[in-house]
């Protein structure tokens, strides 16, 4: 059985970063879909889930670069666990909220500003944490596994937290909370990392080398530009609890359904590059896939059908790991370790930027111009922006294979 498991796997270290990302997946994924119920029921309005995506987003900007320069000059491992015990207490406020029936979105912001601190804290040290785990050989296999625990638990947390809010919303939360608490276990298994970090000195050109980094190549900077403007404008999923009830008629469960249908796709996608990385040209790849994901999400915004909008959510999840799974190797591959953290904080705060403000452009465009208008012209602009990347970015519309990739100079 062991030897059929992919060969990241194989290292100890990174199977237990493995089995703490699935774990986290599956809790955070639960009270994902717990989270947008009960925000949508407060008031019925497709704004306040904007909001709280917007919430989750402030603190990003703030915080990024400086937890990069942490993540880069003291343990990774311990600054992750950190975080795990932080993702803990927010399941149990959340438990607190639940118990005491809300009745307003203001403890849901408070929670959304809360879990961003824990994301901009916590996520450059998670991700940093790969490329120092396994081999360069085995990165982008455990970038793509990597992708696959969270999205096992994207796949199966949903269906399972709307089918448990559904019987007994405090029992979602304890339940969440109680996995929490496992996934920071396996964390604290991670084995002691040597540094190679050097003696760089903490001072203003060292906060802002990730920066600096990103803009001087060309193409890890397009890489992440496309992946913010593309999800920004085009990802529905923010607006799955207004399709779940206003749209197909349907209740927590079905919401479950439609959160986990992208994941289901992606899992698929995963599971595949895990064993077998790309073997195509990946510039080429990129632009591709992304253009996909916009005509599949214009299918999903006119369907009235469940299993057709399903199904169009699934093709989204299947392309979208393959776009993550290029820009999240490709700016592993060409940034020195001892840049890791600073780099992966500002790619986290473009990928947050697309994911929790792209959560509010679609609220905001929802109340604007309903929930499938707004759906069918973010698809669209997703297609247009596939077209036009080579002209913006050549370099990157040009990229070769992702196993010829090597560090470029700090």
């Amino acid at each position: 059985m062991r030897d059929r498991l992919p060969p990241a796997l194989h290292v100890r270290g990174f199977a237990f970063l493995w089995t703490a990302l699935l774990t986290n997946g599956f809790a955070t994924q639960m009270m994902v879909v717990a989270i947008g119920w009960q925000v949508y029921s407060v008031n019925g309005r497709a704004l306040d889930l904007g909001l709280v995506g917007l919430a989750e987003f402030l603190p990003l900007p703030l915080l990024a670069v400086p937890a990069g320069q942490l993540a880069d000059h003291i343990s990774r491992r311990t600054v992750a666990l950190v975080a795990a015990a932080l993702q803990v207490v927010i399941a149990l406020v959340l438990l607190a909220i639940t118990a005491a029936g809300p009745h307003s979105i203001w403890p849901f912001l408070g929670v959304g500003l809360l879990v961003g601190i824990t994301s901009a804290i916590g996520t450059p040290a998670q991700r940093s944490l790969t490329p120092e785990l396994v081999p360069s050989e085995l990165v982008a296999g455990a970038i793509a596994l990597r992708s696959v625990a969270s999205q096992i638990g994207v796949v199966a947390g949903p269906a399972v937290g709307g089918l448990l809010f559904h019987i007994q919303p405090l029992a979602l939360y304890a339940v969440a909370a109680a996995l929490l608490v496992a996934a920071g276990a396996a964390m604290v298994g991670l084995p002691p990392i040597p540094s190679r970090r050097g003696d760089e000195r903490v001072d203003r050109d060292s906060l802002v080398a990730g920066i600096r980094f990103i803009r001087s190549t060309r193409v890890v900077l397009g890489a992440i530009l496309l992946d913010l403007v593309a999800v920004f404008f085009g990802d529905a999923i923010a607006l799955a609890p207004v399709f779940a009830k206003s749209i197909l008629g349907g209740g927590p469960f079905v919401l479950g359904l439609l959160r986990a249908a992208p994941a289901a796709g992606a899992l698929l996608a995963g599971l595949l590059i895990a064993r077998r990385p790309l073997p195509f040209r990946a510039g080429r790849t990129l632009l591709v896939v992304v253009a996909i994901f916009g005509a599949a999400t214009i299918v999903f915004g006119l369907s009235r059908s469940l299993p057709l909008s399903l199904a169009m959510l699934a093709i989204t999840g299947f392309v979208d790991m393959i776009s993550m799974n290029i820009r999240a190797t490709t700016v592993t591959m060409l940034t020195p370790i001892s840049l890791q953290g600073r780099v992966s904080a500002v790619e986290w705060v473009f990928i947050s930027g697309s994911n929790e403000l792209g959560a509010f452009e679609s609220g905001v465009m929802a109340s604007l111009l309903g929930a499938t208008r707004a759906v069918v012209l973010g698809g669209a602009l997703m297609i247009g922006f596939a077209a036009s990347w080579p002209r913006l970015f050549p370099p990157l519309a040009k990229l070769g294979r992702l196993d010829e990739l090597e560090p470029e100079p700090a």
